[in-house]
């Protein structure tokens, strides 16, 4: 890939939801779902789902900084989950599914700053911002089922309850960011 790629790497509950919407961006060149921030080497879904790893689901993005910036990509997920509960999205509920935001360089860390600053100052959400801002460690993709779930699984019972409205409320807000 060329060295203008840079990478992101974010959890805001369910990694599915997130893929389906980080996918539709315009800048974005890939997105993998997979774990971050726990001690367990190359988890599988049964174990993190357990809630003993210590990581979190997550997306790892790789963006075209000169179309889409850090911050545009915080932008959007700071209005696309609930950055306000600790360790819950929905009905989704534990560690594995907290807000977190895993920096990669000095500089997304002190942009990830700046943005909750400005989402908590604008009072969007009832409570203040509780997502975690932690260095980047390491990423383990997800087993493949979980690549593309929303896409691949429209019939699903949660793509189309949950997922499906995240998506068509995003694509309503962000459409002059979407991929064409």
């Amino acid at each position: 890939m060329d060295q203008v790629y840079q990478t992101a790497t974010l959890g805001g509950g369910c990694f599915w939801c997130l893929e389906a919407i980080f996918d539709n961006l315009r800048g974005v060149e890939k997105v993998v779902s997979g774990y971050s921030g726990g001690g367990l080497p190359d988890p599988s879904y049964h174990e993190v789902c357990a809630g003993n790893t210590g990581h979190a689901e997550v997306i790892q993005i790789t963006f075209d900084p000169r179309i889409i910036t850090f911050k545009e990509l915080l932008e959007v997920f700071f209005t696309v989950h609930d950055p306000t509960t600790v360790n819950r999205q929905g009905p989704d509920v534990g560690t594995q599914y907290r807000s977190v935001i895993f920096y990669h360089t000095r500089e997304q860390y002190e942009v990830a700053k700046e943005v909750i600053a400005e989402f908590d100052a604008i009072h969007i959400w009832d409570g203040p911002i509780v997502t975690e801002i932690t260095p980047f460690e390491a990423f383990y993709p997800a087993e493949e089922e979980h690549q593309k779930y929303f896409m691949r699984n429209p019939g699903n019972r949660y793509c189309s309850l949950v997922i499906a409205p995240k998506v068509a409320t995003f694509r309503e807000q962000y459409m002059v960011k979407l991929k064409k």
